[in-house]
């Protein structure tokens, strides 16, 4: 989910719109005017689809809600929050590490649910209030036909709010109601890593009946509140599939942290990179350096001191005619402006700061002085050997 365009901040907390959320926004309107057009004979086409829109809009922006409070408890409790995003199946906090305790992921993961129904409920209560009780309007479908444009919008966002709360608490990982059951077993075990093991299993499995159920839907099986169909199943599958997927990803997130907890980085670094002078010229740093290794960023260095690092995204910043009088000097990021690793931080740190930045690499430096280069690959490469050892215990 890294495609898509920013749209603006929320309590310091960025929000962004990935491009798959436009074709959902689309397929429910569509799909709301669709409704509206059937419940309401009377209204225009113009004015279903008009309502149907700001609808979408509005139940977007209750999932910016939903994601929100998790963001915010997050916060709270000092987790890093990159962002929130909005996507083809809802929307998602980009929380940077993982809850500090159990306590923290209960109240971390239920106060995302609670948020919809509190909103659902209030909506609900507010039409109920403008139309009457409910449960006085006699067939329901022919009374939503008797609402206004307002009261019908009203009504149905409250409505779909409960839903996706409820539907937020099916113990499937890592939907809420997953992780709230995450907490359940962190609790009971003290072990982060098993309780997401126990916790990815179930929510797989429900990722499976899912896919399963979804699949009979297309040759015609006939589910209670889901009915039945290809367009319905395929997305029911579609919904499993994306669990499953998610589910994987989740776990193996915790195993490398696992793994990674309490390492040095600089058991993993690499020592004595090569470097270049920040005289270099451009294109002695392309042909005697890029060309000769495999290596895309190098550390430029005076003496013991780094200056700062040149990467081949700042050589494609210049045209080729200039990287003879063009020096290293002039295109490197300087050194105060990079982000930098001690040899002795843990590296669950520095892979934070590795994917918050979005680089492939982090100079060590410790007083100033390189004593190493931390790579991603290196990461990888350790994680593996980490897996080789497990595996031949």
């Amino acid at each position: 989910m890294g495609s898509g365009f920013r749209i603006g901040r929320i309590f310091g907390i960025n929000i962004r719109i990935d491009w798959s959320w436009l074709l959902i926004l689309v397929l429910v309107t569509w799909n709301l005017s669709a409704v509206f057009g059937q419940t309401h004979g009377d209204w225009s086409a113009v004015l279903s689809w008009g309502i149907a829109f700001v609808a979408a809009l509005l139940f977007f922006a209750s999932v910016l809600a939903h994601e929100l409070a998790h963001s915010l408890v997050a916060r709270a409790r000092g987790m890093p929050v990159r962002g929130i995003t909005l996507f083809l199946f809802g929307g998602v906090s980009n929380i940077e590490r993982e809850p500090p305790s159990a306590g923290g992921e209960f109240l971390m993961a239920i106060v995302g649910p609670l948020t919809s129904v509190v909103i659902g409920l209030v909506l609900t209560v507010a039409a109920s209030i403008a139309v009457g009780p409910l449960g006085d309007l006699g067939d329901p479908s022919q009374a939503i036909g008797q609402f206004g444009p307002v009261t019908t919008l009203v009504l149905w966002l409250g409505s779909v709010n409960i839903l996706v709360g409820l539907f937020n608490m099916i113990p499937a990982f890592p939907l809420d109601g997953g992780r709230v059951l995450r907490s359940f077993f962190w609790a009971a075990s003290d072990n982060l890593r098993q309780a997401t093991r126990w916790a990815a299993w179930i929510g797989q499995g429900i990722a499976w009946l899912l896919i399963l159920v979804g699949i009979s839907m297309v040759f015609g099986l006939q589910v209670p509140l889901l009915g039945s169909g290809p367009i319905s199943g395929l997305w029911l599958a579609f919904i499993g599939w994306f669990l499953n997927s998610s589910a994987s990803q989740s776990y193996r997130q915790v195993v490398v942290q696992d793994v990674l907890e309490g390492i040095e980085v600089e058991r993993m670094m690499r020592r004595n990179p090569p470097t270049v002078t920040p005289g270099l010229s451009v294109s002695s740093l392309v042909h005697d350096y890029v060309m000769q290794s495999d290596d895309h960023a190098f550390p430029v260095v005076e003496g013991d001191r780094l200056q700062g690092l040149v990467c081949l995204h700042d050589v494609r910043e210049i045209s080729r005619d200039a990287w003879e009088n063009t020096t290293v000097q002039e295109i490197m990021t300087s050194a105060d402006k990079l982000v930098t690793v001690a040899p002795d931080e843990d590296a669950t740190e520095a892979l934070h700061k590795l994917q918050q930045q979005d680089v492939r690499q982090l100079p060590v430096v410790e007083n100033g002085t390189l004593t190493g280069l931390l790579r991603r690959q290196d990461i990888i490469k350790y994680l593996r050997l980490e897996e080789d050892m497990d595996v031949g215990r």
